[in-house]
């Protein structure tokens, strides 16, 4: 069979909503991962065992299991006890997901700034959270920038898995026309252009803000 190129703008506004919902579970994801990262980067560098072991445990465990299977757990196991639709569970299996490797991000980003700044904030009267918020999460903020808008992007091409539990995103639209034109490389085409975009327009972005804080810093 052929390769159509005017399926490609004959399907492409059947991909919009698609491409919405895409963003949406994105977003909510990553800003359930930002929340749930940083607290867990508090709890991973805190020296009572009591936060620090359920932190170590939290990342070990999902580090070490597809996100396709925190998905479908998620989906199939907790939303019998706790009635979950599939976008709750989409954006909270991404949100936990992504969690864990944000909170070694900012983990990361916080332990980089010289122990030395802390100390002098404690010497000046500081307690250790006002020290924590005034000087060193600023910092860190900016270390992690970076990492952060590659776990954003990465974030985005993983919303592909939701189609495994009915969320119906680009990849799952794509099959699902594929199914009735049987133009399954074109309807994969639309889909890869979309996430292209997205990429781009998320890379410039976090760029863009990198650049701002640098220089801003520099001051």
């Amino acid at each position: 069979m052929y390769y159509d190129f005017s399926a490609i703008v004959k399907y492409f506004p059947f991909f919009l909503p698609a491409a919405w919902m895409t963003i949406q579970v994105t977003v909510v994801g990553i800003l359930l991962g930002v929340v749930l990262g940083l607290l867990t980067s508090f709890s991973r560098i805190s020296e009572n065992s009591l936060f620090n072991i359920p932190a170590k445990i939290y990342i070990y465990i999902i580090r070490g299991t597809p996100l396709l299977l925190q998905l479908l757990f998620i989906y199939f196991g907790l939303r019998s006890v706790f009635g979950f639709k599939a976008f709750t569970s989409a954006t909270l299996g991404l949100g936990i997901h992504n969690g864990a490797y944000i909170a070694e991000i900012f983990r990361g980003a916080i332990q980089s700034i010289a122990v030395g700044q802390m100390e002098a904030a404690r010497s000046l009267g500081m307690t250790y959270y006002k020290a924590m918020r005034r000087i060193i999460l600023p910092q860190a903020f900016k270390r992690a920038i970076p990492p952060l808008g590659n776990q954003f992007i990465i974030a985005l091409k993983d919303s592909s898995l939701a189609s495994a539990i009915t969320i119906n995103e680009l990849l799952l639209k794509s099959q699902q026309l594929a199914s009735s034109n049987y133009r399954m490389m074109e309807m994969l085409t639309i889909a890869a252009m979309f996430y292209l975009f997205y990429t781009s327009i998320f890379t410039w972005l976090f760029n863009k803000i990198e650049t701002k804080l640098a220089v801003s810093g520099s001051r």
